[in-house]
Formats: structure tokens, C-alpha cells, sequence
């Protein structure tokens, strides 16, 4: 529910504090190294223990199954970046950005849950990379219902229906628990697509030095986490 609400955070700043971009990217910088971090030290190693070498096809899956999504169903997402009034000036296109967020906020709750079932600490590792970049999902939402021309209720809604895919994909990824095997590597997939693909080439397109250092003291933050718990 927390995840989740970070997604309605996210629209509010858009839709009623006019938060600054730069804000947002500093979450996507934090969130792209951590999220890199989370995927190679913890969520591919339990998978692998899972479900052998099975699970780097899994993973492969995953990974290629939002690239799918993303570029047939929405393939003007980005996150945190300025919306282009003249690409989203039609309903339809807006509804589109928004199905491809909605599938991609779904795998968000399935990687939570299945973190989780495995571990409390690898469900918390996973719960903080995820809502890392809630709230650039929740802004980027928000910012292209407002681009289509409708109104703010609109813009809160559809951030609200993120937060809803994700507890959908929590629900369903606990009660098919005994697919455990399955959904835990598909989420790493996600997960790394997310961070490389999504959040990195954000922070790439800021000259910026605090935005590339943001980026290691995500990796620094989870290899602190992992020193001071013994994991």
C-alpha cells in the first residue's frame, strides 16, 4: 500500500505542487543504481536457488516482456522527463502511455510480493528499489493526462489506477504462491529493464554530476544495508 501510494504522491506534485524536474530525476538517479544493485546481488541469485538455470530464461522473459510493452503498447514512456504536449494531444495516446504504465506498475506489486514470500529482507530491498521510482511513475502519469487535456481529477485518477495495478499484481503474486519459482525471476527481468533501460538513460540525458554520483550512492546504499545486516 505504501508502493502504491507513491504512485498518487507522485500525481499530486504534478497536479498541485508544480514540483521542479530536477526533484524527480534525483529519485531516478538513486532508484537506477539501487534497482541495478537489488537485481544482480539479490533477486537473480534467490532466483537461481529457486529454480536453477531455468530462471536466467525466466529472467531473459521478464526482461524482454515490458521492452514488448513499452514499445507497442507505450512507446513514449519515460520517466520524469518533460511531456511533449504535441505527442499527447490526443485521448487515445494518453490512454495508451497509461495502459503501458498500468502493465508496468502490475509487474511492480508481483516483484514486492514474490520478494517477500522469499524473504522479509529481500522483500524490503525490493520494496525500496520499487518505490524509488513510484513517484516518477505518479508525475509521469499525471503529466500526460494534463498534456491530453483533461482535467486534475483525471490526472489523480490515473495515478491512483497505478497504485491499484501494483496491489493487483501483490494479490494475485500471493495467491499463485506455489509459482514462486516463476514469478520471482520474471520479476528480476523487470527489474533490470527498469534500471537499465528506463531509469539510466534518464540520468544520461543530465549534464550533471550529482545525478551520475546519485547513481553509486544507490549501489553504496544497498552494499551498506547488506554489510550492517550480514546478509
Amino acid at each position: 500500500m505504501v508502493a502504491a501510494g507513491g504512485n498518487l504522491l507522485g500525481g499530486y506534485f504534478v497536479v498541485y505542487r508544480k514540483w521542479q524536474r530536477r526533484n524527480l530525476q534525483y529519485f531516478v538517479a538513486l532508484g537506477a543504481g539501487y534497482m541495478l544493485a537489488v537485481a544482480f546481488l539479490d533477486v537473480i541469485p534467490e532466483s537461481v536457488r529457486l529454480a536453477g538455470d531455468s530462471a536466467f530464461l525466466v529472467i531473459l522473459i521478464g526482461y524482454f516482456l515490458i521492452h514488448l510493452f513499452e514499445h507497442t503498447i507505450a512507446p513514449h514512456l519515460h520517466f520524469g522527463e518533460e511531456t511533449h504536449h504535441e505527442i499527447v494531444s490526443h485521448h487515445h495516446v494518453g490512454a495508451t502511455m497509461l495502459l503501458g504504465l498500468v502493465i508496468h506498475t502490475f509487474f511492480d506489486g508481483v516483484a514486492i510480493a514474490s520478494g517477500f514470500l522469499v524473504s522479509n529482507w529481500l522483500g524490503v530491498v525490493i520494496f525500496v528499489a520499487i518505490f524509488l521510482h513510484k513517484l516518477p511513475e505518479g508525475f509521469t502519469v499525471a503529466s500526460v493526462v494534463l498534456a491530453s487535456g483533461q482535467g486534475r481529477r483525471n490526472a489523480i485518477l490515473a495515478s491512483g489506477l497505478l497504485g491499484a495495478a501494483t496491489l493487483l499484481g501483490v494479490l494475485l503474486t500471493t495467491l499463485l504462491e506455489s509459482q514462486l519459482k516463476y514469478a520471482l525471476p520474471l520479476s528480476g527481468g523487470v527489474t533490470l529493464y527498469v534500471a537499465a533501460t528506463d531509469l539510466l538513460p534518464e540520468v544520461n540525458r543530465e549534464p550533471n554530476w550529482r545525478m551520475a554520483l546519485l547513481v553509486f550512492v544507490g549501489v553504496a546504499s544497498l552494499l551498506i544495508m547488506r554489510s550492517l545486516f550480514h546478509v
